[in-house]
């Protein structure tokens, strides 16, 4: 994706389209499986509002930890989705892999306006090598890829590079726009 003659969110019709979004939640957890320190889960949420207002069917991608393309259950992103659903105030649905069953049929039942979360993208071998078959099928859950994770937008993997070249828009988020300027 060149960030230089980047589109933002502001620039495309969203409506109805399904939305991958590719945030950055690799946020710490105490001992009691508490978050504690929600920054990175805020940053999106300016992103994920204006999708949500307008009637994006929004599809989180994110990773936590380097579990290298192994499911380490300790690793998931479940735990994050207690405080994002009440941040959005509404109930984020949780795919229980990434682009298997689980995130397939979340994905064609998701409404106008309604979030879901794929699982870890780290779980699947193909995210950090940037391999073209995972990133068609990541691709194929949505109609739009947004950028909004800064954090990792500098590794070359399927969630940040691959995905863009299967999509037919790719644009930035209010987060990645805001690092970028």
């Amino acid at each position: 994706m060149n960030f230089l003659n980047r589109k933002t969110v502001e620039d495309i019709d969203v409506t109805g389209k399904r939305v991958l979004v590719r945030c950055d939640y690799n946020v710490p957890f105490d001992s009691e499986g508490n978050i504690t320190d929600t920054k990175r889960i805020d940053e999106s949420i300016k992103t994920l509002r204006y999708l949500i207002d307008h009637n994006a069917k929004v599809i989180i991608c994110s990773h936590r930890g380097r579990p290298k393309g192994t499911v380490k259950p300790e690793l998931s992103l479940a735990p994050t989705i207690p405080y994002l659903s009440k941040v959005l105030g509404q109930q984020v649905k949780m795919a229980t892999d990434v682009v298997g069953e689980s995130a397939k049929t979340l994905c064609a039942n998701l409404q106008e306006g309604q979030v879901m979360m794929l699982e870890n993208v780290r779980f699947e071998k193909g995210e950090e090598a940037n391999d073209p078959a995972f990133a068609k099928e990541l691709a194929s859950l949505a109609d739009i890829y947004v950028n909004d994770a800064f954090g990792t937008a500098h590794r070359a993997h399927c969630s940040n590079v691959g995905v863009t070249k299967y999509v037919d828009t790719a644009v930035v988020g209010y987060l990645m726009q805001k690092e970028i300027d």
